[in-house]
């Protein structure tokens, strides 16, 4: 048998593959994303930014403009800014100007790509159609509002991942980041334990309509460390079902 060191070995080589594709922006589209996702596209070659759970890939914006207006942009690519912006309108978020008596654009971390300047001025190029976080074709997803873990165990070989999932996804979904850690995944079932019996689940629903729920607040009012408890799917190799 393989030694348990070698297992580990692989596992932590799988997971460091894993990461260098999310960093190297190959990560596939999907309807939700992680922070952990956001986070990986932090860089003016490769930049997301969130606004209100609308995910926005800026590269080929960035890659397009670059000069002092895509800098602010470039120190916040990975993050959430929705704070830069008014909820309500989903316009810059505005302040008056004392000195002047009127309404400016609030850039504390100074003026970005489609901002107007304070002050009228020729220089002013406003050709540009669309405000980027007005354009719906940058919207690539939403963000999540919550993230759950889940461990899936590959039955054949043993292996144990533990993925970050959004909790809106489905199954399929799930399977798609499971992808990253065994590209054969569309080659198995998925079950989960339901009164000691291992059940089929249906792909097209999430975690939590699939009888699987989220009960990590619950382990935190009773003060349980959910670190200990996360939920299991076990995956089948097809060609491999006599255990079930």
């Amino acid at each position: 048998g393989t030694s348990s060191t070698a297992v580990e070995g692989a596992e932590s080589t799988r997971h460091q593959a894993a990461r260098r594709q999310r960093s190297a922006g190959t990560m596939a589209k999907r309807r939700f994303y992680t922070p952990e996702d956001l986070a990986a596209h932090n860089c003016a070659k490769d930049i997301w930014v969130s606004i209100n759970y609308k995910v926005f890939d800026l590269t080929e914006l960035i890659q397009a403009n670059r000069g002092p207006l895509a800098q602010p942009l470039i120190e916040v690519a990975g993050q959430d800014i929705s704070h830069w912006f008014d909820s309500k309108t989903g316009g810059v978020k505005t302040f008056m100007d004392p000195s002047r008596g009127v309404r400016v654009p609030y850039t504390p971390h100074g003026r970005f790509l489609h901002v107007p300047p304070p002050e009228p001025t020729a220089a002013w190029n406003t050709d540009f159609g669309t405000a980027w976080w007005l354009d719906e074709d940058l919207i690539i997803g939403r963000l999540t509002e919550k993230t759950r873990k889940v461990q899936i165990v590959n039955v054949l070989t043993h292996q144990t991942d533990l993925l970050t999932v959004c909790s809106e996804e489905t199954l399929e979904e799930i399977r798609d980041r499971y992808m990253e850690y065994n590209k054969h995944a569309q080659s198995y079932t998925w079950k989960k334990l339901e009164e000691d019996v291992f059940v089929p689940m249906d792909m097209e629903k999430t975690l939590d309509e699939n009888g699987v729920p989220d009960e990590s607040e619950e382990f935190d009012k009773l003060g349980i460390d959910f670190d200990y408890y996360y939920p299991v799917i076990h995956v089948y190799f097809n060609d491999d079902l006599t255990n079930s």
